[in-house]
């Protein structure tokens, strides 16, 4: 056999060609880019495609992208056929997910009013009725089903085949039998990639190498921190009584999924307790493999499984099968192109739904690829969220053993991450310890959640859609705050120093608000794109002429630097990191000045340090940047301190603060303040799909400033376009009992509008507040939103809830510059 003869050059090279791989190269070459060469090491679907158990499921997801990926992946899957001529094996049979205890209904009444929002048409069960459609299973425990009709499965082989026969037809190439070995780059950019038959030539890499992209990517220095582990399913012999027309079950609390295979029972399963594989690294060779399954690990997963439809335990075992799957920190996919170098791509660490949204994540990567950004919401599984330390070996192994049994837990809002914990500490926390923190992860930082009162261990009793234990001490630190002074220990926000003669120019160009202006004052401003839309919501505070102070969420750190650095040019600028080096203590609350004010020489008085100041001054031995601003609507201060002295400054102002009643606070009582005060935060309530007006921002953004901003022209249009009709509201129910966290459905006079991004609870103002992003047929203004009975779907009960695009606490901003 004659080795493959590989082109010279193309405009991308997909790397991969598994269900990914395939879909990205078929959708570029769809779309016009036809220049693509696909390279398989081995054979297509040779890696884990290959194994896939195929489900297509639109339900689960309360995640707007997710879920247009996944209908636009059913869609595509059946249609496919008539395209290609290659069968995908999809076949509408129906999917129901089942709940057996009252927080998955809970959490599944909540999911289903969000998808059918986005168009899914899901169905309500009754135990009877979930009996009916798959006559097996035991249904005397639960309390219902999901039953989507038009979901299903398909043949994860035949799928990939389809998708490699349409990009063909389209003009991409596809060579087997040829593994990328490395990526050639010049000035920080792709220029082609190294194989073992030889070089291309290059403009675009994308990297669809699934379980071995991490080491794929470790050659060029780029992280890509996902890990393999053991993913397992059993089939059965055959069942007389199993019908091939039934729908796909899922039961979550069974920790298995059911559907039939030649004949026999499919019983895949996602343990709560996981074994990572290969820690060290994927073998080059491994194909078309399996590993040996433990029956000893497994055994009381599989019982617990089987329970679910007995007659399973009662047939023979015709396969048992274990096969490596890839997993990431936070169960979100690594997508997007790479921080480290330009037009270097990747789509991998699906975490078990590569079929279930292959279709819709390679038109959203082909899209981003050719336009220069994506047209969805890219803020969660964007690739340049993750951290390095992620990669480590040990933290792998810790952090997969439970990212993949989250697949199958209740998705309780309020669950952080318990293992691979301890990595990021700031400088006061074993002081934080000592006051009772109870801490969550934060980017990898160990971050005070709520702090319980003196005597109290901070445990959670119990997850739940409720009100936990600490409930109270949570409106404690609110009222606190809004009373009196907290500290706030915001030490994981991400900090940078650009200094240089061009830096504020650069900077001005970079923002929509004028932050180029007197030295010693902050400005808040956004980021845009040359769409209009968010890249970045932060703070830029002029030191001096060629110093500047840049601030960011925890969230958006690779993000604010990448971009930094992606349009720095020539400019006589330098961008520094500067996150681990200073400490970041928040002084907030009527009281915050009166503490404060005891402990500096420095005058902090209205006229002398006003609103928006920034100034150098001492506390103790220490010399602290001191920022007047907030982020929960009170009078208030930042303190950004070198770690070194850290700790004495934080002694000094807990020693003063008992005098005035200082209260330590944690993060909940930052997201129920500031979304009293509707303040923005990307990546939850505002994306890079919005525009700046919509968000609710234009107050930011200046016009009129010498030179211009990225975006300005977009923002005009916008602007000329007319009244907008879409845009971010305040939602506050009137019952004070139920709680909202995210994707509650928002209606006015009975109609969907839109949903709630981001929500917490509202001690001061007596019920759950958020924000939420509506599109109507007509303009949005205050006398629309007056005119309309609003009312809010909390997990199927419709709340009565009043709508508002000022804040709903403090709307003229009087307490914040007391």
């Amino acid at each position: 056999m004659s080795p493959p003869v590989l082109p010279e050059r193309a405009r991308v090279v997909v790397i991969g060609g598994g269900v990914i791989g395939c879909s990205v190269a078929y959708h570029l070459a769809h779309m016009g880019w036809k220049d693509v060469v696909l390279l398989e090491r081995d054979r297509l679907t040779s890696g884990t495609t290959w194994h896939a158990a195929g489900l297509m499921v639109t339900f689960g997801s309360t995640s707007e992208t997710s879920t247009e990926m996944r209908k636009y992946t059913r869609d595509l899957y059946s249609r496919l056929e008539a395209e290609t001529g290659q069968a995908t094996g999809f076949k509408p049979v129906g999917f129901i997910e089942v709940a057996a205890d009252a927080d998955r209904l809970e959490e599944y009444r909540r999911v289903s009013a969000f998808n059918r929002h986005c168009g899914v048409d899901v169905h309500e069960l009754s135990p009877r009725e979930v009996g009916d459609l798959f006559p097996l299973a035991r249904t005397d425990d639960l309390l219902a089903g999901f039953y989507v009709k038009e979901d299903g499965r398909a043949d994860p082989v035949d799928v990939t085949m389809a998708l490699a026969k349409g990009a063909r037809l389209a003009g991409a190439t596809i060579v087997e039998g040829v593994a990328a070995t490395g990526v050639r780059q010049h000035r920080g950019a792709v220029t082609g990639v190294h194989t073992t038959a030889g070089d291309i030539a290059c403009e675009y890499v994308v990297n669809c190498a699934g379980m071995w992209a991490r080491q794929l990517g470790q050659r060029s220095k780029i992280n890509i921190p996902l890990q393999a582990a053991e993913h397992y399913y059993l089939i059965t012999e055959k069942i007389p009584q199993l019908s091939a027309s039934w729908p796909v079950l899922e039961d979550p609390g069974s920790y298995g999924y059911f559907r039939e295979e030649v004949g026999g029972l499919m019983i895949g399963m996602f343990e709560p307790v996981c074994a990572p594989w290969n820690i060290g690294g994927i073998p080059d060779d491994f194909s078309f493999g399996e590993i040996p399954p433990d029956w000893e690990r497994m055994g009381p997963y599989l019982e617990k499984a089987m329970s679910r439809v007995p007659i399973s335990a009662e047939v023979g075992v015709k396969k048992f099968f274990c096969g490596p799957e890839s997993f990431t920190p936070d169960l979100q996919p690594c997508v997007g192109e790479v921080p480290e170098i330009r037009n270097y791509f990747v789509a991998a660490g699906l975490n078990s739904i590569g079929i279930l949204t292959g279709g819709g994540l390679g038109r959203v990567l082909a899209h981003w690829i050719i336009n220069g950004r994506p047209d969805v919401d890219v803020t969660g599984f964007n690739i340049d969220r993750l951290h390095t330390y992620q990669a480590n070996p040990e933290y792998r192994k810790l952090r997969t053993v439970e990212s993949l049994g989250m697949v199958y837990q209740c998705h309780y809002p309020t669950r952080t991450a318990t293992t691979a914990r301890g990595a990021k500490r700031s400088a006061w926390h074993d002081r934080l310890v000592a006051r009772g923190a109870y801490f969550r992860d934060v980017s990898g930082w160990e971050s005070p959640d709520w702090y319980a009162p003196p005597g109290v261990e901070p445990v959670v009793e119990q997850l739940c859609w409720g009100r936990h234990n600490w409930f109270p001490y949570w409106e404690a630190e609110h009222h606190a705050a809004r009373t009196g002074v907290i500290a706030m220990d915001m030490s994981f926000m991400a900090k940078f120093l650009v200094q240089g003669r061009d830096a504020g120019r650069f900077l001005d160009h970079l923002s929509a608000n004028h932050v180029d202006g007197a030295a010693g004052q902050i400005t808040y401003t956004q980021w845009l794109n040359e769409g209009g839309t968010l890249e970045a919501d932060l703070t830029v505070t002029k030191l001096d002429d060629d110093r500047f102070w840049v601030v960011a969420s925890d969230t958006a750190h690779g993000h604010t630097l990448a971009w930094m650095r992606r349009h720095l040019g020539d400019a006589h600028a330098f961008v520094t990191d500067v996150t681990s080096g200073w400490a970041q203590l928040n002084v907030q609350g009527p009281r915050s000045r009166e503490l404060l004010q005891a402990l500096t020489s420095a005058d902090l008085g209205n006229e002398a340090f006003p609103f928006r100041a920034a100034r150098e001054i001492d506390i103790g031995f220490a010399r602290v940047l001191c920022v007047r601003i907030t982020y929960l609507g009170e009078l208030g201060y930042e303190l950004y301190i070198p770690s070194e002295q850290a700790v004495h400054v934080y002694d000094r102002i807990v020693a003063a603060g008992e005098a005035v009643g200082l209260r330590h606070a944690g993060l909940k009582a930052l997201a129920s303040l500031r979304m009293e005060k509707s303040y923005r935060d990307f990546g939850h309530d505002i994306d890079n799909t919005d525009s700046v007006l919509e968000a609710g921002l234009g107050f930011a953004v200046d016009l009129k400033k010498p030179g211009g901003f990225l975006g300005k022209d977009a923002v005009l249009a916008k602007k000329a376009a007319g009244p907008l009709k879409k845009r971010l509201v305040g939602v506050l129910l009137r019952d004070p009992a139920p709680m909202m966290f995210h994707a509650e459905i928002v209606k006015r006079d009975g109609a969907a509008l839109g949903y709630v991004r981001a929500a917490s609870y509202g001690h001061t103002l007596g019920g759950a507040v958020g924000l939420a992003m509506l599109e109507a047929a007509q303009p949005i203004d205050q006398a629309f939103l007056d005119a309309g009975r609003w009312e809010v779907d909390v997990a199927g009960t419709m709340v009565p809830a009043t709508v508002s695009l000022k804040p709903f606490y403090d709307p003229g901003n009087a307490r914040i510059k007391l």
